[in-house]
């Protein structure tokens, strides 16, 4: 009878166990399966490029580009000759108006060559030759003889400049080269008329 008992106690011991381990490994392949990596597999959708930005124009027209490269030079031109009438000039109202050349100049070109960068579009960095020989002589004069051979340029090129960017502001096909020429002319042609004002006050 004892025997019997034990056989009993330990049947149900083994049993008891057996249940136990089955528990057990269901509840891991629950915590596995509530870890596992998550699907990837879902295409990841791509944003659109981005057009709300400035559209550069990059096919530049043979006479828009001349116009950039003329008004480039010339912007180069002015501002060296503005600098020899601040040294040069004799009278305050004469280096002024080189100041002004200077300071207008610069601010003009600086706009142009950003404006050509972005349309890769070379534009000189010295001045041309025939510029620089006109230069080069009226460095050698001061007082003044400096002032009325400056004002005679300055004349000359305001004349020229004006109707350049006249007809540059009209006949050009680029829409950014237009602008620019759109919105420098009526700087060159207060130039010209501070020039002509000066040239007045010479002769009186």
């Amino acid at each position: 009878m004892k025997n019997i008992k034990a056989a009993l106690f330990i049947l149900i011991a083994v049993v008891t166990l057996q249940a136990c381990n089955h528990s057990a490994k269901t509840d891991d392949n629950d915590g596995d399966t509530n870890n596992a990596a998550p699907d990837t597999s879902t295409a990841v959708a791509t944003a659109p490029p981005d057009t709300t930005g400035p559209k550069i124009h990059l096919i530049i027209d043979r006479e828009d580009s001349i116009f950039a490269v003329t008004a480039s030079r010339e912007n180069l031109a002015e501002i060296e000759l503005g600098q020899l009438a601040i040294k040069n000039a004799k009278g305050k109202r004469f280096k002024n108006f080189g100041w002004l050349m200077v300071k207008d100049h610069g601010k003009a070109n600086n706009k142009l060559m950003a404006m050509a960068q972005l349309k890769k579009l070379p534009l000189p960095s010295k001045i041309d030759s025939t510029e620089q020989n006109k230069i080069t002589q009226l460095a050698k004069k001061s007082g003044g003889d400096f002032n009325n051979a400056y004002v005679a340029m300055m004349l000359d090129d305001g004349k020229k400049d004006v109707k350049v960017f006249t007809d540059a502001s009209t006949k050009t096909q680029d829409p950014d080269i237009k602008s620019y020429a759109k919105k420098t002319l009526p700087v060159i042609q207060k130039h010209l008329d501070a020039i002509n004002a000066i040239h007045d006050s010479m002769s009186q």
